[in-house]
């Protein structure tokens, strides 16, 4: 593959217009009534949105990018579409073929504000060190950036050893957390960071990063779970946005529109997500405020 590639409703209307005798709230204890909870809705674009993919489509490799540069992605072959959170959504599991990859452009870059959010469902967590939702990074040195992930059990006793792409990554960190790490702007060492509580499973779960420049936080369900002072932003580079896997970008071929990975050069599956991804936004702005499940 060459770089020029990579580069009820009726009853709610009712109520909008004075109420609805059978849905209207009434106070039984002297105190206001709670107002009712409205349903979470699906992700939308603003002005500091760089790329939001929803997963909504039927069926294909095409992925649409709803944000305003339309960076459309493409899906391995065993990324199939499932019900989502919202619509429909990626679904990843231990195969090489499974990711979604968008290629290189340079509005990605977010070094001194930068947020990285996501709806993601784990079946389970993964036997290497990692599992990836998304990331700008790959075994290429000159390109990483930064990388949003699962914490596995990076099991030594396993079948086929892990390259240990994603040791320095997760460092110390504990099995099944959320962890964030990239690459200074201005400095060669690595930034790592993890949630202090562990992710669920078969569940859905809101899961976001931010980095501002000085602070790096990380939101788990919409609510702020760790934050932490730094004193840079993220590295800029030419890696692609991979989704749900980790692959080297220069073992993919392109054929008729079809993208894999070469099968004759390609590594095992050890950092292939099991589970789905919804949602994916990346902004160019510190964000503090996340949907949850607790909207539900």
């Amino acid at each position: 593959m060459t770089r020029r590639w990579l580069a009820p409703f009726a009853c709610a209307a009712l109520l909008a217009l004075g109420g609805c005798a059978h849905h209207e709230a009434k106070s039984t204890n002297g105190f206001a009534p709670e107002p009712p909870r409205l349903p979470p809705e699906q992700t939308t674009a603003d002005s500091a949105t760089v790329g939001l993919w929803h997963f909504d489509e039927r069926s294909g490799p095409r992925v649409q990018d709803s944000g305003p540069f339309r960076m459309n992605g493409v899906a391995g072959p065993d990324a199939r579409v499932e019900f989502g959170r919202f619509k429909s959504a990626r679904s990843f599991t231990a195969t090489v073929q499974s990711f979604v990859v968008v290629p290189y452009n340079p509005v990605m870059e977010s070094p001194r504000a930068f947020t990285v959010e996501a709806w993601i469902f784990i079946n389970a967590i993964s036997s290497y060190e990692l599992s990836p939702i998304a990331m700008r990074w790959s075994p290429i040195p000159t390109e990483q950036s930064w990388v949003l992930g699962i914490v596995g059990r990076d099991l030594v006793a396993t079948q086929t050893p892990s390259p240990g792409w994603f040791s320095e990554v997760v460092g110390p960190f504990i099995t099944g957390r959320l962890v964030f790490a990239f690459r200074p702007e201005t400095a060669n060492s690595l930034q790592r960071f993890s949630s202090s509580t562990t992710l669920p499973t078969d569940r859905w779960v809101h899961v976001a990063a931010s980095v501002d420049g000085e602070v790096v936080r990380i939101f788990i369900d919409g609510r702020l779970d760790v934050q932490v002072a730094v004193a840079n932003g993220i590295k800029r580079s030419e890696a692609p946005l991979v989704i749900g896997n980790a692959l080297d970008p220069r073992r993919l071929t392109d054929l008729s529109g079809e993208l894999k990975q070469d099968l004759a050069n390609a590594p095992l599956p050890w950092y292939a997500l099991n589970g789905l991804v919804d949602e994916l936004r990346l902004s160019n702005t510190a964000r503090k405020e996340f949907e949850s499940t607790d909207a539900r």
